[in-house]
């Protein structure tokens, strides 16, 4: 059995949060629900999952927030997928 993965600390979880500040409001959504749903308990590893969504264009990371294509390349890799498929299944507030 392996050990846990460590959780990010909190000024890089605080640095991290500003990093995923996106010019999609639909893209901030998934990030703010994303971050709802993990709290503070993120880990290194779900943090470098969701850095490399960071760096892709606003565009190419909604159309993979919304399941129109699926990460390739290097993208295509087993943190970026966790971290893809728990944005994808946070819980939506419902609007009023």
């Amino acid at each position: 059995m392996s050990p846990p993965e460590p959780l990010l600390d909190a000024r890089n979880l605080s640095r991290l949060r500003w990093r995923c500040r996106r010019g999609l409001l639909e893209n901030d959504l998934f990030v703010e629900r994303y971050f709802s749903a993990v709290g503070d308990a993120l880990t290194q590893r779900e943090a470098r999952g969701l850095q490399a969504l960071m760096d892709l264009a606003d565009n190419d990371l909604l159309d993979l927030l919304l399941a129109r294509r699926e990460p390739e390349g290097e993208l295509d890799c087993p943190e970026v997928q966790e971290v893809l498929a728990s944005m994808r299944a946070a819980p939506r507030r419902p609007m009023n």
